[in-house]
């Protein structure tokens, strides 16, 4: 592989990882709050038909983008009444949130296949700093969702490890009882976090379908949800590594197009990042492995103030 190539693969890893960033975000503070979402993949593609949907319509992106968050924000609400309030099993609650977002967007995006979008996201360079050679191209060259991606991280970050709500957000993933004690509402904070993961992977699939690749395709998603939730634990709940795991299978993503005129599979590239997802979920097993990941230790525990 020449420079060139290798460098338009770079280039290219930003916006094909900025999707798996969003999902990635959102179940971070979902997780990090001890709620198990595996009903990403169905937020996602939600978000993906509803912001395609809307964007058609009203030919203003940035209200598909809002749609999509609100898409994501409902399902998610839903699966943090059935996790929190009924305190019901997670994994069977997301496995479900899953399959009718897979189902209804099947049928909401039955009318929108075939159809152009009539609008685009373009790159908006920012001045000067998007001619500085090599950096330029690779940081200031992008639409704007891929600019608040950038600002998200650091953000996201700087409130999980450093303020008093990212102390109780972390608090009630570890151990709820002794939050509550200490006067920390867990409901809330459990609430919140799994709205805002879905408010977040809503637009990543509203990015697939209204920039990446501005159209509606049935399962456009593909399995990005369940690549989010693998990301999730391959960054070890941090929002910085998320960013280094999403641009890193974005560049899979990207390669399996770049090395084909090299002989190389398409098929077998393709396949990569689920096969190092499945690595990755079985590294997660385990409550040895568990502890020694930093996994939160009451991540799938439904709570109850009465068992405290």
């Amino acid at each position: 592989m020449d420079w060139q190539v290798f460098w338009t693969a770079v280039l290219a890893a930003i916006p094909a990882g900025t999707p798996y960033l969003y999902a990635t975000l959102g179940e971070i503070y979902a997780e990090r709050s001890g709620i198990l979402n595996l009903g990403v993949e169905g937020m996602m593609i939600m978000g993906a038909v509803v912001g395609f949907g809307v964007t058609l319509s009203t030919g203003n992106p940035w209200l598909g983008f809002a749609a999509a968050a609100l898409a994501g924000a409902l399902l998610a609400l839903i699966h943090a009444f059935v996790s929190i309030t009924l305190r019901a099993n997670q994994i069977i609650s997301g496995l479900a949130l899953t399959m009718f977002g897979l189902g209804l967007s099947g049928l909401l995006g039955r009318r929108y296949i075939g159809t152009p979008l009539p609008v685009r996201v373009r790159e908006v360079p920012i001045p000067i700093l998007s001619d500085i050679p090599l950096v330029g191209d690779l940081l200031f060259n992008h639409d704007p969702i891929v600019y608040l991606s950038f600002v998200l991280v650091p953000v996201l970050g700087f409130l999980l490890f450093h303020t008093r709500l990212g102390i109780s957000i972390r608090s009630v993933g570890e151990n709820p009882a002794t939050a509550d004690a200490m006067g920390v509402n867990v409901f809330r904070v459990r609430y919140l976090c799994t709205v805002w993961g879905g408010v977040l992977a809503g637009i990543a699939g509203a990015y697939l379908s209204i920039v990446y690749a501005p159209a509606w395709i049935e399962g456009m998603t593909a399995g990005a949800g369940w690549i989010a939730i693998a990301l999730t634990i391959f960054a070890l709940w941090s929002p910085y590594r998320a960013l280094v795991g999403a641009y890193l299978f974005g560049g899979v993503k990207v390669l399996q197009y770049r090395l084909q005129p090299l002989g190389v599979s398409p098929n077998l590239l393709n396949t990569l990042p689920f096969v190092l997802t499945i690595l990755v979920l079985l590294m997660a097993t385990g409550e040895v492995r568990r502890r020694r990941i930093g996994m939160p230790a009451a991540l799938g525990i439904p709570y109850s103030r009465e068992e405290r």
